[in-house]
Formats: C-alpha cells, structure tokens, sequence
C-alpha cells in the first residue's frame, strides 16, 4: 500500500494512504486513524457510511516497558457490542497484541546491538508502507536524541530478556485488572470443575448400577459416552482458558 508523510514536525506526523485512509501520530504517546476515507466537506451528512477508527496510546512507564491503552469506535455493528461478551474481543485484541510485543522486543533489541544512531541496518524497509517507521525513528531522533529520559537514569535502557512466559503472560498484565476477563475466568473454572464432578459422579453411578445390574446396555452405554464428553469438555475448557487468559505461544507462521 503506497503511503506518504505529511506535516511532519515537533507534534508528530501524518501518514496518508493511496485509498483516502489515514494514520496520525501525535507526539508523544497517541497514533490513530482510519484505513477508510475520511469526511469531506461536500460529502452528505445524512448518509451515514461505515466508519471506523484505531486508536493507540503508549506510554512508556520503564525501559523495555509500556502501557499500551487501545480503543477501536466505530458506527456500525453497534448492536453487536449489546450480544457479545467484552472478553470476546479481549482475547482477540490480546494475540494482537502479544504478536506485536514479541515483534517489538526482538525489534529493539536489534536496534540496540546495531546501535541507536544506526538502526536502519537492523532492519529491512524497502516499501511505501514502511514509512510510518521511518517518519517516527526519524522523530524520535530529532526531538528526543534517540531515548527517553527517565527519571532515573538508567546506564543500560533495556532490561534483560525475560522468557516468554513473562514476556507474554496475559493475566497480570490484563485479565486481572479487567472486570469483563477476570469474570468470564471465574465463570469458565468454575464450570470446569463442574464439568469435572459431573464425570467423575456419572462414573461413580456407572460402576454402582454394573453392580445392582439395573440398568440396560444402552442406558450404560449413554451414561459412559456422557461421562467422556464431560470430562472431554472439561480438558478443551481448561487449554481454553489457559490459552487465552494466561499464555499462548507466538508462532510467526500462524500470525
């Protein structure tokens, strides 16, 4: 996608695509915008097309880390929002985001062993979408001299690497502090164990009616093939949530 910057400045830049969509950097924490077209001034007010936007704040808190805070509004599909649970979207936003993270540490990493001044050969941007980066590094350089300065000076910004269950964990970093996820956790274990007593209790009443000889083959049959699907559904339950609301692997070819 062919891109170009404009109003490049102090205040950030703004980064227009060849299909009328936009992104805006606002220095120093917020990127936002739209692969859509923006509104014109002649455009009709009352025809209401779909629009929708991303929004990004990152704020660094401490070297090698940020708060990334991420908000997608748009005016369609409202309806959506009033069906479909929050942690929905949250486990879908998170492997986003994980993704992107272990990218960025890689990334930065590169970009420190090359050296700040020469980041460029750590990497590889040949196209006109790669100009996004280009502009902020070159912002970056400019107007903060590579770093930022923290209160604490700090001799080596990064800190070391972490293991990737650290690097990507998900319930400190959002399951926790979020009221929708950390609910939906709740709920999820506590069927778990349900699910779990019930096999456990179908079994147990099996092997009492094999004894009594009460029941026929087919309802035996029935109460053993209910007892594995719960104890199956109790195993898929538990990779489910450990998958999506403590950590999940990042593999670059399914990403």
């Amino acid at each position: 996608m062919k891109m170009k910057i404009e109003e490049a400045n102090v205040d950030g830049f703004l980064s227009l695509q060849e299909n009328g969509g936009y992104y805006r950097y606002a220095a120093p924490c917020i990127f936002y915008g739209s692969p859509l077209p923006r509104e014109t001034e002649g455009e009709d007010k009352k025809k209401k097309k779909p629009r929708f936007m991303h929004v990004f704040i990152c704020i660094p808190v401490a070297p090698g880390r940020s708060r990334v805070i991420a908000a997608f509004p748009r005016n369609f599909g409202i309806w959506l929002d009033k069906i479909i649970p929050r942690w929905c979207y949250h486990i879908g936003q998170n492997a986003i985001f994980d993704s992107d993270m272990y990218l960025l540490h890689v990334e930065e990493r590169n970009f420190a062993a090359a050296g700040v001044e020469n980041w460029q050969k750590a990497v590889y941007l040949p196209t006109s979408s790669d100009k996004m980066v280009i502009a902020f590094r070159s912002w970056f350089r400019k107007h903060c001299k590579n770093q930022v300065s923290w209160a604490a000076s700090t001799v080596n910004q990064l800190p070391a690497t972490p293991t990737k269950d650290k690097l990507m964990e998900r319930y400190w970093s959002h399951v926790a502090q979020c009221r929708s996820c950390s609910a939906a956790l709740k709920a999820m274990k506590a069927v778990e164990v349900a699910l779990q007593v019930t096999a456990v209790g179908l079994v147990g009443f099996l092997a009492s009616a094999k004894v009594t000889l009460v029941m026929s083959v087919v309802h035996k049959t029935a109460v053993a093939s209910l007892a594995v699907l719960c104890f199956a559904a109790s195993r898929w339950l538990a990779s489910f949530v450990q998958n999506n609301f403590y950590f999940q692997d990042y593999v670059h070819a399914y990403m």
